[in-house]
């Protein structure tokens, strides 16, 4: 059984036009959201011994927001090919790790599409096909090794978006 914690970015400033996107850091919610996302993985048992995070600054900054809340040090992976890669990309680099947890942090529209693929039957949830800043998702492969998964053959446990968490 491997697990993959799905996490699209908390929200970006937008604040410097000037700042490039790859860039961006977090606003004030996005910070807070990020912090949010931690305390519910961690009350949940969701705990990933693997991140597969894109390297633009609002990704390693929402996993820095996440982190404090989850107990032990996972592997963290800066993965250049997540910033704002398609679904066959993420598929392909979540089919090279190595945990039996795994987060990965991304981007829209990529993760969006990905979420949507990826599972056999997708959570009763208006936001679910958004796939708005923070969204989460939480799902279990029946599978020994990552690179067995397959499209529409995850089982869904969870998913939350932060303005729903009471933290």
């Amino acid at each position: 059984m491997k697990r993959l914690i799905l996490t699209r970015h908390a929200k970006s400033n937008w604040d410097d036009p000037l700042t490039p996107d790859h860039d961006r850091p977090l606003n004030e919610r996005g910070k807070a959201a990020a912090a949010d996302l931690g305390v519910w993985l961690c009350s949940r048992g969701y705990i990933p011994d693997e991140v597969l995070c894109s390297d633009a600054l609002r990704t390693r900054k929402t996993w820095s927001g996440i982190a404090p809340a989850l107990p032990g040090t996972p592997v963290l992976e800066l993965k250049p090919a997540l910033y704002h890669a398609g679904p066959d990309v993420m598929l392909a680099v979540l089919k090279h790790a190595k945990g039996d947890t795994v987060m990965m942090i991304g981007h829209n529209p990529g993760i969006s599409e990905f979420a949507a693929r990826l599972v056999a039957r997708a959570p009763i949830h208006a936001e679910f096909a958004r796939y708005p800043t923070g969204a989460t998702l939480v799902c279990d492969f029946a599978v020994e090794s990552w690179d067995q998964i397959v499209w529409g053959s995850a089982m869904v446990d969870d998913f939350t978006i932060p303005r729903e968490i009471v933290a």
